[in-house]
């Protein structure tokens, strides 16, 4: 009989050594080795190992407060962290990026996901577009985010006479990865875990560079009694097995467990929440417009997250596929703190899979955040007041739908609407301007978009602007009730080109709508 794998949680981080890589699967709290992670905690606490790690994640670890990435982050136990997104890694992890106390790299969610598969196969590092004239290009920022962060680990490569970017491979030590229980053996299956995350293709890469591979699970079963085809990651890849505590198995980063995310059962349709009539279902209703019928469709997280509801509000959620990169195809997203997930999916693939469907152009629209845009079209979301939030999959998205929408608010901080009988009134203006003359970083380079014919809008509660041939700006609707002159260009660092302007439909600005499906179908 071979030897178990199982492991009491407290060994688990005696396992790492000084000056490791670790490479971390999870979104959130969805699919991080929580239990893991506490353990390196500690016994950093106890004996100060290990130290100087390396951490590669390809999203942000966190609950924003005491979880995730946020065990790691003692004086001294990181010296590099490179991830897609910072922003629920808690204020500990975002204060000594901006301090310069460890170095710190953001890139592309997509290419940190696509990346474990190179490094398994012994390859040198991942060649994409996916980046070019954003703040990752090295000709900008190369992804460095502080002073302390000085090497080049994206490089601008030519290649059959075209601009590429080519991103390393680093070694990894060690894999952390997740799934919902396991065999003696080591065999992982993922029957609660609302997401599959990256976990194969990191563990693949660990064992490639000789390194190990740590599980954590929620309960352990008895060799033979898996089914194959139920199976993961194969134990073959997996050194040791930690059972987590329920608490610490976190299947998002507000949810403990839902059978619907993990695909158990389906919800009813009109048992979700309906928005009330604000800035969020005004711009999420006027953005809906733009998805058409049969469409496949990525919806970020905030506002865009809303176009779901609209849809199943007007009955057109069946008429299109609503996708998410972390792998839900199908269904109805979740937002919030269950961000990346999904109910009533269709279909749960691996996210290295869905972001190569994104990079190759699958997208036929993506509706994005809108924190900041400027007069060339360029928009930002990864970083506020020298803040790196991070730029999640983005990147990936944005540059390669055919067709993106971008939605937010028209100002920031303290904005107040009203809005009845299909006009639009601003009860109390923002403090804070969102389009301006230069974004804080380029997330978005509406000059690549301009130059690959990509068709770009901006939606807000009172405007709707469009990406011009040349990259710049062109306001092409306003809603009733709005003054252009002192609602619009009052609150802008520029002035758009105003050649089309013509009225938003009064309807959207009414309690009940009701034309989406006529729309989606003329």
């Amino acid at each position: 009989m071979s030897k178990s794998k199982v492991i009491p949680a407290a060994e688990a981080g005696k396992l790492i050594k000084d000056g490791a890589t670790l490479y971390c699967s999870g979104v959130g709290l969805a699919g991080f080795a929580e239990e893991v992670a506490i353990s390196i905690r500690e016994r950093f606490e106890a004996t100060g190992h290990p130290r100087d790690m390396t951490i590669w994640h390809a999203c942000g670890l966190g609950n924003g407060k005491n979880k995730g990435i946020f065990h790691l982050t003692q004086p001294g136990m990181i010296k590099r962290i490179v991830g897609g997104h910072f922003g629920v890694g808690g204020p500990v992890l975002m204060q000594l990026i901006m301090d310069s106390r460890i170095e710190a790299y953001n890139l592309p969610q997509g290419v940190l996901v696509v990346l474990p598969r190179e490094m398994a196969a012994g390859r040198p590092g991942l060649i994409t577009k996916v980046g070019l004239e954003t703040f990752v290009d090295p000709r900008i920022e190369g992804g460095k985010l502080n002073s302390a962060t000085s090497e080049e680990i994206v490089e601008r490569v030519d290649f059959d006479g075209q601009e590429w970017l080519f991103y390393r491979a680093p070694r990894i030590d060690v894999a952390l990865i997740r799934g919902t229980t396991a065999d003696e053996n080591g065999n992982l299956t993922v029957e609660d875990e609302g997401i599959f995350n990256e976990s194969i293709s990191i563990a693949q890469a660990a064992k490639r560079n000789g390194g190990i591979v740590i599980a954590q699970v929620l309960q352990v079963v008895q060799n033979g009694t898996l089914h194959p085809k139920q199976v993961k990651v194969p134990g073959i890849l997996v050194d040791h097995v930690v059972v987590g505590r329920p608490e610490n198995h976190m299947q998002t980063m507000g949810t403990q467990y839902n059978r619907a995310f993990a695909g158990d059962i389906r919800v009813p349709v009109g048992s979700l929440r309906r928005l009330p009539l604000d800035e969020r279902k005004i711009i999420a209703r006027r953005a809906a417009v733009e998805l058409g019928h049969g469409a496949i469709v990525n919806l970020g997280i905030g506002v865009p997250a809303g176009i779901a509801s609209i849809a199943a509000e007007e009955g057109v959620q069946d008429l299109m596929a609503l996708t998410l990169e972390t792998g839900p195809i199908g269904g109805i997203p979740a937002d919030g703190l269950d961000f990346a997930h999904a109910s009533n999916a269709d279909a749960t693939i691996d996210p290295g899979y869905q972001f190569d469907f994104y990079d190759g152009g699958g997208l036929d629209v993506a509706f994005l955040g809108l924190a900041q845009t400027d007069v060339h079209g360029n928009v930002n979301v990864s970083k506020f007041s020298g803040r790196p939030v991070g730029c999640g999959g983005f990147i990936n998205i944005t540059q390669n739908a055919k067709k993106v929408v971008f939605c937010g608010a028209f100002t920031a901080g303290g904005l107040e609407i009203r809005a009845a009988d299909g006009r639009l009134e601003i009860v109390r203006e923002g403090t804070s301007r969102k389009f301006l003359d230069h974004v804080e970083q380029i997330t978005f380079s509406g000059h690549y978009a301009a130059g690959v014919g990509q068709t770009v809008m901006y939606v807000t509660e009172r405007a709707v602007f469009q990406l011009t041939r040349e990259g710049g700006m062109e306001l092409l609707e306003v809603a009733p009730g709005v003054d252009i002159e002192r609602d619009i260009l009052a609150h802008m660092d520029f002035v758009p080109r105003m050649e089309r302007v013509r009225e938003m439909d009064a309807g959207i600005f009414s309690e009940r709508w009701g034309r989406l499906y006529e729309i989606l179908h003329s």
